[in-house]
C-alpha cells in the first residue's frame, strides 16, 4: 500500500512539474512582452506630432491603445499567476496528504511496537518473579540443610564418637 502512495505521488509530481515549468516559461514570456509594450507606450507618450510640438488627438489615441494592450497583458499575467498558485496549492495538498499518511503509518507501527514491548515486559516480569521464587526456595532449603548440618555436628556427632 505504501508503494502505491509513493508511485502515485511520483506520477502526480511528474504530471504537474511540466505544467509548472511551462506556466513559469509562459509567465516570463508575458512579462517580457509587457516590458516591450511599456517601452512602446513610453515612445508613444513622448510623440508630439502636432503644430508647435504639441500632442495631437491621434497621438493620444495611440497612447491610449498602448495602455489598453498593457492592461490586457497584465490580465493575462494575473491569470498565469493564479494558475501557478493553483498548481502550488495542489502540490502542497498532495505532499501534505502523503506526509499525513506517513505519520499515520508510523503511529500505527509505534503502537504495535509498544504493545510488543509491553508483552515482553510482562514476560520478563513473570520470569523475574519465577526466578526470585526459585531463589527464595533454594535459600530456605539451603538454610534448613545448613542448620541441620550444624545440629548434626554439634549434638548428634559427639554421641557417635563415644
Amino acid at each position: 500500500m505504501n508503494y502505491r502512495r509513493i508511485v502515485s505521488f511520483i506520477c502526480i509530481l511528474c504530471w504537474f512539474t511540466p505544467i509548472q515549468v511551462f506556466a513559469q516559461a509562459k509567465l516570463e514570456r508575458l512579462m517580457k512582452e509587457r516590458e516591450r509594450m511599456h517601452e512602446e507606450w513610453k515612445v508613444s507618450e513622448s510623440k508630439k506630432t502636432g503644430i508647435f510640438g504639441n500632442r495631437t488627438k491621434k497621438d493620444m489615441i495611440e497612447t491610449h491603445e498602448w495602455m489598453a494592450r498593457i492592461i490586457q497583458k497584465d490580465n493575462q499575467i494575473m491569470e498565469e499567476l493564479k494558475l501557478l498558485n493553483e498548481i502550488e496549492k495542489t502540490e502542497i495538498t498532495y505532499e501534505k496528504n502523503d506526509y499525513k499518511f506517513i505519520v499515520q503509518k508510523q503511529e500505527r507501527e509505534i503502537a504495535i511496537l509498544k504493545r510488543a514491548l509491553e508483552a515482553k515486559d510482562e514476560n520478563t516480569n513473570k520470569s523475574t518473579t519465577s526466578i526470585g521464587e526459585i531463589l527464595w526456595k533454594f535459600l530456605i532449603i539451603f538454610s534448613f540443610i545448613a542448620i541441620g548440618y550444624l545440629v548434626y555436628v554439634r549434638k548428634v556427632k559427639p554421641y557417635f564418637n563415644t
